[in-house]
């Protein structure tokens, strides 16, 4: 068994990917017993063959890609990864990111000796070297409706600031998707991650299935970390804003049931209806979001299989 299984997806992305397996080989410890699983979530085939051909000429032991021949999304892309693993910790990383530092080794052994802690991740960074949001609070219909401000006024113990540095292991609601570090064995308690959500809010979904046994999330500043956000996502800006709100209301529904779904639905009915008459280009979120964004309409159920030949 290995220490920790490193699971990246690739997407149309592959120089991104191989930087991000460049980096982890430099920054991580020799005395960590890791293996890198990526899973190519059914790009083109010449961004696919590119990736291949540095996985089989590169000298990295324990290195395995395969490739899906549909897009499975985030969360269906990472467990797919987690199939073909065999670790006591999971590493989730966005193939847009770049360790710093030993970040494995010092999220390792900070589980290690917090039993308590369900996942963790480290301090993003931009691609220029300044301060990244690195931490976030649940969704929930108060958060929605009056915002992430309003809650770390009334109650800053349960929801630390955001856009400070924190210089210390802080306990949070969640960290970003960008990065996640948890035990195996916690993960595969609560089932992993929630396929029914193709993009976004996956980490939200996961931490508070986490927060149900008594595990919680924690910022790690130490393991430090560059994240070029956003830039394994090709899809137009008006997609992926319908999938947000898609995911957001599915979360919404599941951990906070009927009542703040329909807060929530309502809430955002009204301010995209305003928004849309100043903004019409906003006109189709309207639409969609009046229609109730179920799951349904998620870039999920449009994707399409395709095989190599």
């Amino acid at each position: 068994m290995f220490d920790i299984a490193i699971i990246l997806i690739n997407y149309n992305s592959s120089k991104h990917t191989i930087n991000c397996i460049r980096s982890i080989v430099d920054n991580t410890s020799e005395k960590i017993n890791y293996q890198i699983i990526i899973t190519d979530n059914c790009s083109r085939k010449e961004d696919y063959f590119s990736l291949k051909t540095f996985c089989e000429t590169i000298s990295i032991p324990n290195l395995k890609l395969y490739r899906s021949n549909i897009n499975t999304g985030f969360g269906g892309g990472n467990m797919n990864g987690v199939q073909h693993s065999n670790a006591k910790y999971y590493a989730f990383i966005n193939n847009d990111t770049l360790l710093l530092n030993d970040c494995l080794s010092i999220l390792k052994d900070t589980l290690d000796n917090n039993p308590e802690i369900g996942l963790a991740g480290g301090q993003s960074h931009k691609e220029n070297g300044d301060f990244m949001v690195s931490l976030d609070h649940f969704t929930s219909p108060l958060k929605e409706i009056a915002g992430r401000d309003f809650l770390e006024f009334i109650n800053p113990k349960k929801y630390p600031k955001r856009k400070i540095r924190h210089l210390t292991p802080t306990q949070v609601s969640f960290v970003p998707g960008s990065f996640m570090f948890l035990r195996a064995e916690d993960f595969n308690r609560i089932g992993g991650f929630d396929t029914n959500i193709f993009l976004y809010y996956e980490e939200t979904d996961l931490c508070l299935r986490l927060k149900k046994i008594s595990k919680h999330a924690c910022l790690v500043p130490d393991a430090k970390f560059i994240h070029l956000h956003g830039a394994s996502t090709e899809q137009k800006s008006i997609d992926i804003k319908k999938e947000i709100k898609i995911s957001l209301l599915y979360v919404i529904r599941k951990h906070y049931g009927f009542f703040g779904h329909k807060i929530i639905l309502v809430h955002q009915i009204v301010k995209y209806f305003f928004s849309s008459l100043f903004k019409p280009k906003n006109w189709s979120l309207f639409i969609l979001i009046l229609g109730g964004a179920h799951i349904s309409k998620s870039l999920k159920s449009k994707q399409t299989i395709t095989t190599l030949e």
